[in-house]
């Protein structure tokens, strides 16, 4: 464990992708590597691109990632794409837009298969740009599937949310469904060379004059990502709205690490309770079903339940679990 480390913070490339492989599968070894990687990170910005299919994600992060290498900075990408329906990996669909930074050592791509996670993610992603946080680089940048208005889970894992939209996708604007709006650091108008990108600038603004104070004054900045055209723009922008002090960094960190220690909590309680099939906990089901007690209620007590402990009457379980209503 402690000579991949090692590796990793030395941004050992093959090392960096068995890591991100031992993360996606999971299990004890994914759990042991991050316990040690965490201590580490924090260094990194965190930058994550979401938005529409066809809206261009893919093009515009190769753009910036020129411009990043221009201002001498190191990137990594991490592109969720969606997951093979024969063997589960990844398409690798964004990994062949962005192949001309493939030869560069300041730039790693990786693809990584959404495993039908919802919220545009890959379920172990947190971990995944934490290896990538270690192994030195600048810039980490996030690429989601591109499902739409599921996609806000990016808004937990990166610094900076970039929501990229571009005219004609079918609704006037892609962007405002559900929360996306709401996530966005930055809002992107790409391809702004088509006719209806100027009506798309303004309905954006539009937008979020409707949102609460703190929302009102997101950038919405256009780009031409075939041409490279407003990336540097884009590029300044970023780097103006990255947290300014290793404060910000240490306390957003903090937070990232209570969200992860409470969905570990969250799987842990859901495996518990399905695996339950004592007599009490089969009582318990029935009550619902009889409208007895709440959901919430049978999941506080199944959560707390521990097969083959001290008996408890059905009375004093009936009891309990009323009080949960």
């Amino acid at each position: 464990m402690q000579g991949m480390l090692e590796k990793i913070r030395a941004g050992d490339t093959r090392a960096i992708a068995r890591a991100i492989t031992i993360m996606e599968m999971g299990g004890t070894a994914a759990a042991d590597l991050h316990r040690v990687l965490l201590p580490l990170t924090g260094t990194a910005l965190t930058i994550g691109f979401t938005g529409p299919p066809g809206a261009g994600k893919s093009t515009l992060i190769d753009a910036f990632i020129t411009e990043l290498r221009q201002s001498g900075r190191t990137v990594a990408v991490a592109a969720v794409d969606p997951s093979s329906p024969f063997s589960g990996g990844a398409v690798l669909g964004d990994r062949i837009r962005m192949g001309r930074h493939t030869e560069d050592p300041g730039v790693f791509i990786r693809s990584i298969a959404s495993r039908g996670h919802s919220g545009g993610l890959n379920k172990s992603i947190q971990a995944i740009v934490d290896v990538l946080d270690v192994s030195g680089r600048d810039v980490v940048v996030i690429e989601t599937v591109g499902a739409g208005q599921s996609e806000v889970e990016v808004a937990e894992v990166a610094d900076i949310k970039i929501v990229v939209n571009a005219p004609g996708l079918g609704d006037d604007i892609q962007a405002i469904k559900a929360g996306i709006l709401e996530i966005a650091s930055i809002l992107v108008v790409n391809k702004a060379d088509l006719p209806l990108a100027a009506r798309t600038v303004r309905q954006l603004r539009s937008m979020l004059a409707l949102r609460r104070e703190n929302r009102q004054n997101v950038p919405v900045l256009q780009t031409v990502a075939s041409s490279g055209k407003g990336v540097a723009e884009l590029l300044e922008t970023v780097l103006e709205l990255s947290p300014p002090t290793s404060t910000e960094h240490r306390a957003r960190r903090s937070e990232r690490v209570r969200r992860l220690v409470a969905e570990a909590a969250a799987a842990n309680t859901k495996r518990h309770v399905l695996a339950l099939r004592d007599k009490p906990s089969r009582a318990m089901l029935a009550q619902v079903e009889r409208g007895e007690v709440s959901i919430e209620g049978a999941a506080q007590s199944l959560a707390a339940h521990k097969p083959g402990a001290a008996k408890t009457s059905s009375y004093r379980w009936r009891q309990r679990s009323t009080t949960y209503k």
